[in-house]
């Protein structure tokens, strides 16, 4: 199988080596990937913000740049949701949209499709998992914890392979952690007093890191966390899951 490698914009800006270390691992793993030149913004920021019209155009070059491929794997819940669901309606009427269905987080993408059995290096460190809004109830990462379902959750799945590490989860573990994108910006107060709960509950469990499966998310934390001086790392899950190469 072909896999496409998509690096969202605010992953390649800000941090890069979350890019690196997801195409290591892919190449690990012995799997045929390419990261095609002049990738762009997902067009999101522009959608979220109530400019549809200009993430349209963005829709199509994305569309164009990875419809060869069998997978479009990324390390992003929020742009990988975004394809998968709007997506379809954007290019309604103007293009055969393709890429929704190839797209994946690629936390899910090793779990359900190569399903990963053992990973190579230890992390011999305790970690609290951040259960990204967009990763639980748009991409299926885990189980919501508001809906009587089996209890599960692909991500801890992916990170216990790794030797030497403790996953544990805060009170509360699947509630927002404030960031939502514009959400931060039109409500900075109730965004920022949203992450210092989050991030007091991650502290809480005794963990040395937080991690999950978006940098959007783990950033926010992260900017609440330093601001406050508040003692905890935070780390994207895939950069784990590839320690050690």
């Amino acid at each position: 199988m072909k896999i496409g490698l998509f690096i969202p914009c605010y992953v390649d800006a800000v941090y890069p080596q979350v890019g690196v270390a997801t195409y290591k691992l892919l190449k690990h793993l012995g799997l045929d990937v390419t990261y095609p030149l002049n990738q762009t913004c997902c067009g999101q920021p522009m959608a979220n913000a109530g400019f549809e019209k200009m993430a349209v155009p963005l829709a199509e070059k994305f569309e164009d740049m990875f419809a060869n491929f069998d997978y479009v794997v990324a390390p992003s819940v929020s742009c990988t949701a975004f394809v998968k669901i709007n997506y379809p309606r954007l290019l309604e009427g103007k293009k055969t949209c393709k890429t929704a269905e190839k797209a994946m987080d690629v936390v899910a993408f090793l779990h359900d499709v190569v399903k990963v059995k053992s990973l190579p290096g230890e992390f011999p460190h305790k970690v609290s998992l951040h259960n990204s809004c967009h990763g639980v109830r748009e991409l299926g990462l885990s189980s919501p914890s508001e809906m009587n379902v089996s209890k599960f959750n692909k991500i801890k799945d992916l990170l216990e392979l790794k030797k030497g590490i403790t996953v544990v989860e805060p009170e509360r573990k699947d509630e927002c952690c404030g960031f939502g994108g514009m959400f931060s910006v039109e409500e900075t107060a109730v965004s920022a007093q949203m992450g210092v709960d989050k991030v007091k509950r991650h502290i809480e469990t005794g963990a040395e890191y937080v991690t999950g499966p978006d940098c959007s998310c783990l950033m926010h934390m992260a900017g609440v966390a330093q601001k406050r001086g508040l003692e905890i790392q935070f780390i994207h899950a895939v950069e784990i899951l590839a320690s050690g190469l």
